[in-house]
């Protein structure tokens, strides 16, 4: 419901309320928004009603909106959801002993450096390990090439900074990680999405975006990928198809940028080769501490071709000065001390276990004409469903139903995936994730019924009737 209140004196406040009924009571999701004299709240008023600085900010921002992932964490994370959302890595399997002690033994011994300033280029005994970790995907690196960065989200954030005029083209996966798409549409750059299958990314349809760019006279900086387990789709890049792809980019003369958080995370024991290192001066490479070990650190990297790191490292040094000291120390500890290759066995054994659960839920609880991705890797499954239901419509049957999943519109930039979403096995138990896919099961076939009842959500009330209690269905 939207309220229009005077609160007394002057001033005016204007609050939305959003009611979601759930068994164990109502969640309210509130917004408000206080006015003063010179500014009223009207309900016929217009956006500078809203904010009064709207006129001072730059051009850039009016592209900006809240992830429809970030928004729904807050209903997401409550203990009698089963969220199927987030890509949280479960960090349960982590030697939190150890690592306390590790710690404190830096804050002893190294405290007036792990506590200062540091370089923007990061440290260089981090970045001498970095290039042993990526040796295990076939690239050969040199650690003055790398920038450690505040997660690899600041390394994207920097790539598309130094390449992106407003009006330039970024191509993409479709659909594709929504917080590039944050970044792209933050620099004013436009996306345009590339089909992939089950072998990922489709030559084809490549050589074909960027012939059409070329005919109309667009300028196509680079093509970002995540080629490995890819978020959210979930598939990975044929290693046949890695070569041909690096050929595309190269005769339309288009940068690669490889995003591999999830590399060293499969579960058949394989390692695929680096994008970087079949093209080395063509590729820009993102890497992260977060899913292989604690993405609270916020350590990620960089590796870009020289000339590109010098600018990277004047971006780094403008956006934060430089990164955490702390942090890099304590992860470089952590890789020096521990035996990292095993803790991340761990991981990939926890995180198969979980995906045969929801893939097995999915098979055994899904209705007629839904399909699925099936990852041998990384943390997603991608799902569509049948024609005529729209995921992000049927989002609040679903949480009102306690349990959630990221809607597919939100991985892309052109309004499409409403018969797609995704879902996260990364961090609930199994028996959750058995229990979230019943429960969106349950709200899937009520969907279906309305669809075949009223026709499609496009042609009937957003509202439409609850769906079946969770513990009945």
């Amino acid at each position: 419901m939207v309220g229009w209140l005077h609160s007394g004196g002057s001033t005016y406040r204007w609050k939305l309320t959003v009611r979601l009924i759930t068994d164990s009571g109502p969640i309210d999701i509130r917004v408000e928004c206080p006015m003063t004299e010179n500014h009223p709240v009207k309900p016929q008023g217009g956006r500078h009603n809203l904010d009064p600085h709207l006129d001072r900010y730059a051009a850039r921002t009016a592209g900006m909106t809240a992830s429809e992932i970030r928004a729904l964490f807050s209903v997401a994370s409550r203990p009698e959801v089963v969220s199927l959302a987030g890509g949280m890595p479960n960090l349960a399997a982590l030697p939190l002993g150890t690592l306390s002690t590790q710690v404190a033994e830096i804050i002893a011994e190294d405290g007036l450096v792990a506590l200062q300033y540091g370089s923007a280029h990061g440290i260089p005994v981090l970045r001498e390990q970095i290039c042993e970790i990526m040796a295990l995907e076939g690239i050969s690196a040199h650690p003055d090439d790398i920038v450690v960065t505040v997660g690899s989200q600041m390394g994207l954030d920097m790539v598309t900074r130094l390449f992106c005029d407003p009006g330039d083209i970024v191509i993409a996966e479709g659909p594709s990680y929504v917080g590039a798409l944050g970044s792209f549409t933050a620099y004013q750059a436009d996306v345009v999405h590339v089909a992939m299958d089950e072998d990922g990314l489709v030559p084809e349809g490549l050589r074909a975006a960027l012939e059409d760019a070329k005919k109309n006279g667009r300028r196509v900086k680079f093509l970002y990928t995540i080629p490995n387990f890819h978020n959210p789709a979930g598939v990975t890049l044929a290693v046949e198809r890695r070569a041909e792809i690096l050929e595309i980019c190269r005769t339309y003369g288009v940068l690669v940028v490889e995003d591999n958080p999830y590399g060293l995370l499969g579960f058949e024991n394989q390692i695929y080769p680096a994008l970087r290192s079949l093209d080395p001066d063509n590729v820009v490479y993102l890497g992260s501490f977060s899913k292989t070990f604690a993405s609270g650190l916020r350590v990620g990297w960089v590796l870009a071709p020289h000339a590109v790191r010098e600018k990277l490292v004047l971006a780094a040094e403008s956006a934060t000065l430089c990164p955490p000291t702390l942090n890099q120390m304590i992860v470089s500890r952590y890789l020096s001390t521990h035996d990292w290759k095993g803790q991340i066995k761990i991981f990939q054994e926890n995180y198969r276990e979980r995906r045969d659960a929801m893939l097995s839920a999915l098979e055994q609880q899904m209705p007629p004409g839904c399909s699925w991705t099936h990852p041998d890797g990384g943390f997603y499954v991608w799902l569509t469903v049948p024609e005529g239901v729209d995921t992000k419509a049927m989002l609040p049957r679903a949480v009102t139903a306690r349990v959630a999943y990221a809607s597919g519109t939100g991985f892309y930039a052109d309004g499409f995936g409403s018969r797609q979403l995704r879902l996260s096995y990364c961090y609930p138990t199994p028996e959750r994730i058995r229990e979230g896919v019943r429960r969106l099961a349950a709200v899937l076939e009520s969907e279906m019924d309305l669809v075949r009842t009223f026709g499609n959500v496009k042609s009937r009330a957003i509202s439409g009737p609850e769906s079946p209690s969770p513990d009945t269905a």
